[in-house]
């Protein structure tokens, strides 16, 4: 059985002369562990109530801050933070890897990918999807672009494996129950040839253009996904990766400050 280490179980790390509360100098702990890649700022201070956190040693508590020395460790793993700056990588994802950090998966993008520093994937594409993805080591980061209340858009150009109608194209843009109590926002739909679509989601739930598909009685052929918000995938070959531009970087930072919440889906 595995127990949270807390001021109950190791008393003796809250004895006189072990380390005590942090200064008031220095960064949150919260924001130490989102811009280590670990984990949203919310995600870090549940971490940080569940004991899982430790600074110098001692059990973290929600307020602390760390300084320049500190040692910060996660469920007994030490982090720093990172000095280079946020990562935020443009992938095109080959159809076949699959959205995970499992060293135990031969096909996880993060060991494709190989990339020097510590990364994950903002958001998922299936397995059996191609195109654009993005990755970042700022939990914060990924956290305002993945959350779905905000609208973000997402484009995707998918082939199905029969002609598309008008009927079809209106079903589609207009809403679809993909299951109980479940049915999609709105969307735009376009058609690109007989067998082609463009589509743009405000939503991203699991698997959602197959489903969608498949209640119309369509299998999809090839997805592939070709913008997030203001990141286009472009010419950039499958298998390769970028950095983002500075100006791509500008006008993320400026939609994600200004994003509104929006209605729950149903």
């Amino acid at each position: 059985m595995h127990l949270i280490a807390n001021k109950y179980t190791v008393p003796h790390l809250y004895a006189e002369g072990v380390a005590g509360p942090m200064a008031e100098d220095g960064v949150r702990l919260n924001k130490f562990i989102a811009e280590a890649g670990v984990a949203s700022r919310r995600a870090a201070d549940r971490l940080i109530e569940e004991g899982n956190v430790t600074i110098n040693g001692r059990i973290a508590v929600l307020g602390d801050r760390v300084s320049d020395g500190d040692r910060v460790c996660v469920n007994g793993k030490p982090l720093r933070r990172d000095d280079a700056g946020t990562v935020i990588l443009a992938f095109n994802k080959p159809r076949g890897l699959t959205c995970t950090a499992d060293p135990g998966d031969r096909d996880n993008v993060i060991d494709f990918i190989n990339y020097p520093r510590r990364i994950f994937t903002v958001g998922r594409l299936d397995k059996d999807s191609e195109g654009l993805l993005l990755l970042t080591n700022d939990g914060d980061l990924a956290n305002k672009i993945m959350r779905s209340r905000y609208g973000h858009e997402k484009e995707y150009i998918v082939t199905v494996d029969r002609e598309i109608t008008k009927d079809f194209v209106r079903g589609m843009s207009g809403g679809v129950p993909i299951d109980e109590n479940v049915v999609t926002r709105r969307c735009k739909v376009t058609e690109i040839d007989p067998y082609t679509f463009r589509i743009i989601l405000k939503q991203g739930l699991n698997r959602q253009i197959r489903r969608m598909c498949e209640y119309f009685g369509y299998n999809v052929v090839k997805l592939v996904r070709v913008r997030v918000m203001n990141i286009e995938l472009g010419t950039l070959k499958a298998g390769r990766y970028r950095d983002i531009t500075k100006k791509e970087r500008e006008e993320l930072t400026a939609i994600l400050e200004h994003a509104v919440l929006q209605d729950k889906d149903n």
